[in-house]
């Protein structure tokens, strides 16, 4: 796999994706990360690659030109072109998944107010936020991208049970998780996670999940089997 990115900081991305364990994949050759630095494909004397949008309004727009030819420079047959924007679709541990699918992933960091409406007509396959928020750069929400769907691509992670069992994975939060010491400052590790009985601590597990996901995102709760299910194991673990 392959993610391109344009923007106009290429020294953030390169920072980022030189450590941690997106750097570590990326040296190991797990898949690919490349940067074009939107200015290069500017014919300004000054690498201008924004102006004033037409009908007036506050903020700049990216200019047509420069992203034209930059995209020109970088798609192939199999890329997938999405465009980070608030009015976008909502990023999700689904849409990671799909991407990590992907052979050739192409990023547009938006700033100022925006991009050219005729770059997204002819060239973006999907636009995507973040969420319900506004940032400065489109820089961190592609970095988010590429760590979100970097660490799905197998390897990547050292054990693919890592990406398995975490919260988003299944449509539920992540279970409580505890270690060394068993007790401190009169706090206990729960007794069923010291009994060694497997079963029941997957039982359990799967319980607080199910548990916390009710608590803080009950808009994650699609099947109503999932509420039986916790019933049944409150009766044993509540």
């Amino acid at each position: 796999m392959r993610f391109d990115i344009i923007t106009l900081f290429p020294e953030l991305i390169d920072t980022y994706t030189k450590n941690g364990i997106i750097g570590r994949a990326v040296e190991n050759s797990m898949f690919d990360i490349a940067f074009t630095n939107l200015r290069d494909y500017s014919e300004d004397k000054h690498k201008k690659v924004d102006d004033y949008p037409y009908g007036g309004g506050p903020g700049m727009l990216l200019k047509p030109e420069p992203m034209f030819k930059a995209l020109d420079a970088i798609i192939k047959h199999n890329s997938y072109i999405i465009y980070l924007s608030p009015k976008g679709n909502l990023f999700n541990q689904q849409k990671a998944r799909e991407l990590s699918e992907k052979e050739h992933v192409v990023l547009i960091a938006g700033h100022y107010e925006g991009i050219d409406q005729r770059i997204i007509d002819k060239y973006v396959n999907e636009e995507i936020s973040m969420g319900d928020y506004v940032l400065t750069s489109g820089e961190l929400p592609v970095l988010m991208i590429v760590d979100a769907v970097g660490r799905l691509i197998p390897g990547v992670l050292g054990s693919d049970e890592s990406s398995v069992e975490e919260s988003h994975s299944n449509n539920l939060l992540e279970y409580p998780q505890y270690t060394r010491p068993e007790s401190y400052l009169e706090m206990d590790v729960p007794e069923i996670l010291l009994s060694g009985h497997h079963k029941k601590i997957e039982e359990w597990r799967r319980f607080k999940a199910i548990e916390i996901t009710l608590q803080r995102r009950p808009d994650l709760i699609k099947d109503d089997s999932l509420i039986e299910e916790y019933n049944k194991l409150s009766k044993t673990y509540k």
